[in-house]
């Protein structure tokens, strides 16, 4: 049994690409047989297939004069298939996104057969091959290939009044500790993402005991924490906000709220002044993001992303709001929109004369962090195979570096490389490769903004890799990778050594599970001493999972946590790292 969600439905990816649009059907066909084998990579795939929330929403249907009919039910069946498997390849209004757009305009004058073609063989543009592979039958190949070239649902929007229907302070300031009021470490506390559970389990780094189990919206995508350290918000993938406070005698939800839809990122206000004052959260659906008060989550401002893309000028409707990240040196937050390629500066200190310094800088963006300097924001650019560096100080592009295929960093990692100076790196899910980017204009200028080096991992399929300060080990996870072997391993490369390779550390093996489940590693993670790092071991949600934690100067196994409670335990983040961009 897969555990991860199905792959993404990616047909339209061949509609671009106007060879291999024969007039005759048969050389079609044996040109997309020939080419099944070329496709997208499994890890790829599986990465664009997270489901998404808006599977289960109402929308309001459309007919197109030209489709073919369906009945309601055929209907139904087809879109939610297509929001678990290709909206986040072809977008919620399927106007393309990272795939290629799935409008009728372009999609019945093709016609049924043949576009069932390129939906069951695949090619290697980058389209699964849906009925070869076995994900598809016919019945359902002929299902999609009907159903894309109706006119796509509209989700509905989410303003302010549905946000404040969702908005909840449990416990209201006033009500609230003085003081902290447990002996737990709050430093070295570790929120860890249940995320087929719906909840996030905070887990004492020094005990290795969960301090309790909290309810929160469905498959938490990241934990962010105040700048004063009390508060830890977590956002989930159905767009809720669950906001605790780490001084309760018993750490839980204080207030919440649900921002729309689809969402992954939430952040808190860093400069000077304005500590756990504002939250901000973007959102996939509606592309928007809204800044809230930071003690009770009502929503302030509300600002769409609705806009034109970079490069080519044209209008896109459904820009995601990706990764976002408080300023050290500003009252400014730092939104990335996805579909666009823009970064946005955004100065909160005055909500009612909001002032946005727009950035260009590629399509795409999603994850990235900080230098060591935490001046500079290092951000992927992932389909487009590019990492756009961000002078959070000057509020400029600093550089835009090409680098491996599908760049996914997490918030990437920090060190000093013995040649180049200080260097930020990114995995890649593409390829094997980590590439290292120079980060010190000032002492090491001819490195600063390329990338000065290639490691070779694994494999590809990384999501996250990761070192700290006070470390000469960098941890480098392939959970995606499709070989067993390397999805439940990490290799370690020595920081002060990298021309010997890497270590490969059997994570999975050394937990110790029963089953035999997925087990797939993800998310290294330091505590906040730095000798110490964190693995979740991720196995399905019927199945046993583990958190492993190795000690950093023995490459040892050192604890492994185990409890029925922790369901598909993903990411996991150290309060103290989080809440300072130690990374």
């Amino acid at each position: 049994m897969k555990y991860l969600a199905p792959m993404p439905f990616a047909a339209a990816l061949l509609l671009a690409a106007a060879p291999l649009w024969s007039s005759a059907q048969d050389a079609t066909t044996k040109e997309a047989e020939k080419d099944a084998a070329g496709h997208m990579t499994p890890a790829e795939m599986q990465y664009q297939a997270a489901g998404s929330p808006l599977a289960g929403e109402k929308m309001h249907p459309a007919s197109h004069p030209k489709a073919p009919p369906m009945t309601q039910a055929e209907f139904d069946k087809a879109r939610q298939i297509y929001f678990e498997r290709c909206a986040g390849c072809h977008g919620v209004l399927r106007k393309g996104a990272t795939g290629k757009p799935l409008t009728p305009d372009i999609t019945a004058e093709k016609g049924t057969e043949y576009l069932k073609v390129f939906i069951a063989y695949g090619s290697p543009a980058g389209m699964p091959n849906w009925l070869t592979s076995g994900e598809m039958d016919e019945k359902t190949v002929d299902l999609m290939a009907r159903y894309i070239q109706h006119d796509p649902p509209t989700p509905p929007e989410w303003g302010l009044k549905d946000m404040k229907s969702t908005w909840r302070v449990i416990v209201p300031p006033e009500k609230r500790p003085t003081k902290k009021m447990n002996n737990f470490n709050i430093d070295n506390i570790f929120s860890t993402t249940l995320r087929d559970s719906g909840e996030v389990a905070l887990i004492d780094g020094d005990t290795k005991q969960i301090i309790n189990i909290v309810k929160t919206g469905y498959a938490v995508h990241i934990s962010r924490v105040s700048a004063s350290g009390r508060y830890l918000f977590v956002i989930g993938r159905d767009g809720k906000i669950n906001m605790i406070d780490l001084w309760m005698e018993k750490p839980d939800n204080v207030a919440e709220i649900r921002i729309g839809l689809e969402a992954r990122s939430v952040e808190t206000a860093k400069a000077k002044g304005y500590e756990d004052k504002l939250v901000i959260a973007g959102a996939y659906w509606p592309p928007q993001y809204v800044i809230m008060r930071g003690d009770t989550l009502e929503p302030l401002k509300i600002v769409a992303t609705r806009g034109m893309v970079v490069g080519t000028q044209e209008y896109h409707p459904e820009p995601r709001v990706a990764s976002i990240l408080g300023s050290h040196y500003k009252p400014e937050f730092i939104v990335n929109v996805k579909e666009t390629g823009k970064t946005m500066l955004v100065d909160y200190s005055d909500l009612n004369s909001l002032k946005t310094t727009e950035i260009e800088s590629a399509p795409f963006l999603h994850d990235g962090g900080l230098d060591a300097s935490k001046r500079y924001f290092m951000v992927a650019a992932n389909n487009s195979n590019k990492i756009a560096a961000i002078d959070t100080k000057d509020g400029k592009l600093a550089g835009l570096v090409e680098v491996g295929k599908i760049p996914h960093p997490g918030r990437g990692t920090n060190f000093v490389h013995p040649k180049y100076g200080p260097v930020w790196a990114t995995g890649h899910l593409g390829d094997e490769a980590i590439s290292l980017i120079g980060t010190d204009p000032k002492k090491n200028k001819q490195y600063a903004f390329k990338e000065v080096a290639k490691l070779t991992g694994q494999g590809g399929g990384s999501l996250f890799l990761k070192t700290h300060p006070k470390s000469q080990h960098l941890y480098v996870d392939t959970p995606l990778n499709p070989e067993a072997k390397m999805s439940q391993s990490v290799a370690v490369f020595d920081t002060k050594n990298l021309d010997k390779g890497f270590t490969v550390l059997p994570i999975a093996e050394w937990a110790g599970l029963k089953d035999d489940g997925a087990k797939r590693v993800v998310q290294p993670e330091y505590n906040k001493a730095g000798d110490e790092v964190w693995f979740s071991v991720w196995s399905a949600k019927n199945k046993e999972s583990a958190i492993v934690v190795v000690d950093d100067k023995t490459l040892k196994l050192k604890n492994v946590i185990k409890d029925p409670r922790l369901v598909t335990p993903t990411g996991h983040f150290n309060v103290y790292n989080t809440q300072r961009d130690v990374y």
